[in-house]
Formats: structure tokens, sequence, C-alpha cells
């Protein structure tokens, strides 16, 4: 843990640029000055208030299964919140949204390197309604969770995470338990592509990589998604 850093997944990629991580380091930052979200968007909170941390993960799986990995640590993060306090109900947003009750508590970013995958991960802990950052975000604090010490936090999910990347790199197919927690799968949506675009339809399940597969069959690999009432 360092008290204060730019970005978690910027310092982790500078040691694997080097050659210096081993799959299975963690950075986790008190508060960073440039915390990075998906598409290049930002991720702010106050000093303390998020869990935010990077790891490094060489997998034994074949480089076009990697893509399953964000929802993997999407799943990982939800049932960790629901070890650390069973009461609570999270679910998952294709591909890397983290919520509770429709709001965003925390998200997801990766990016491959030559020999592995850099995953970072944030997590809304003990943020206040004025200190969240846009309106349809919330925490862990803000819906009464029983523990909200990051270092238990942290270790609750690298011990899960482990335990579910040994199961899918033994080959089981993790996608039954995804479903569990995805409050997309089943949702009619629109799918926001880069440029503008955009889909609708009935998102029916993903794909082995990770793909959002719509009831048309229109597999989406990238886009935001919108649940529509």
């Amino acid at each position: 843990m360092v008290e204060v850093t730019g970005s978690t997944q910027e310092d982790l990629e500078v040691l694997v640029s080097a050659s210096k991580a081993r799959s299975g380091d963690v950075i986790a930052a008190e508060f960073q000055s440039e915390g990075r979200g998906r598409l290049g968007r930002r991720f702010d909170a106050p000093p303390s208030s998020a869990l935010t941390f990077s790891l490094y993960f060489e997998p034994s799986a074949t480089k076009d299964e990697w893509s399953f990995l964000p929802l993997l640590t999407g799943l990982a993060a939800v049932l960790t919140i629901k070890n650390i306090d069973p009461r609570m109900s999270p679910t998952l947003k294709w591909p890397n949204d983290i919520l509770l009750e429709d709001r965003k508590t925390g998200g997801i970013i990766a990016q491959a390197s030559a020999e592995g995958i850099i995953i970072g991960v944030g997590i809304n802990v003990q943020m206040s309604e004025i200190e969240l950052p846009v309106p349809h975000a919330t925490s862990l604090s803000e819906h009464n969770c029983k523990e909200l010490n990051r270092n238990k936090i942290l270790s609750s999910f690298l011990t899960i995470f482990k335990d579910l990347t040994e199961r899918w790199q033994q080959g089981e197919d993790l996608r039954h338990l995804y479903y569990e927690y995805s409050a997309t799968i089943g949702s009619n949506i629109r799918v926001e592509l880069p440029g503008g675009a955009f889909l609708t339809g009935r998102a029916t399940h993903v794909s082995p990589a990770g793909e959002l597969i719509l009831e048309d069959g229109t597999h989406v690999s990238v886009g935001d998604i919108v649940h529509l009432r």
C-alpha cells in the first residue's frame, strides 16, 4: 500500500515493462491523483475513501481467452462484497461496473502486456453522498456495509480472485456464476458504441471470451450499456 501515487495502473505498467513484476503482484494506494477508469476516463476519490489497486496476472490460458478476465474480476468483486457482508446485494453491469441497487460502486479496467494482464479495480468504500463523483454513484458506507476496512476487503478479494482464476485456468466454465450476479443478462439494453452508433436489444448471455451476446446473435466486445426500463 502506497500513500499517494498518480495511478496504480501506471505504476504497475512501469514494473511490467521493466520485467520487474511477477504474476500476483499488487499495488494499492490511499490516494490516486490521476486515477484511471475505462475508455480513458478518470477515477476520482478523496484520500482513504476508496479501495484502489492494480494487480498483475500471467494466465496459463491462451491469450484469446484473456478477455474474460475483466468479467471474472467483477465476479470476484461482488463475491467479496457478499463475503464481507451477506446482507449486501451487489450486481454487475457488463462489462466492468459493480452496482448496488443499480448505482455504481466500483469499476474495473484491464490491459494486456506481452506476458500477462494488468487489472485495475476501484471500489467506493467510505464516500459520503456529497463526495460521490456522479449522481448515479454510491459507496459501501452509503449502504451500511458491515466491513469498511479496505485492507480486509482487499485480502478477501485476492483470496476469491485466486480461487476463481485457478478454476478458470483448469477449464471450468464460470459463466453460470457470472449470470447469477449480472444485472445486464436478461435485460433490454442500449449499447452505445465508440463513434456514436448504438444498438438496442435484449442481452442473453456472454461468450467464453467475455463478449456480450444479444438475442439477435450480435456479439458486442466494447461499448457502454444503458439498461432500459
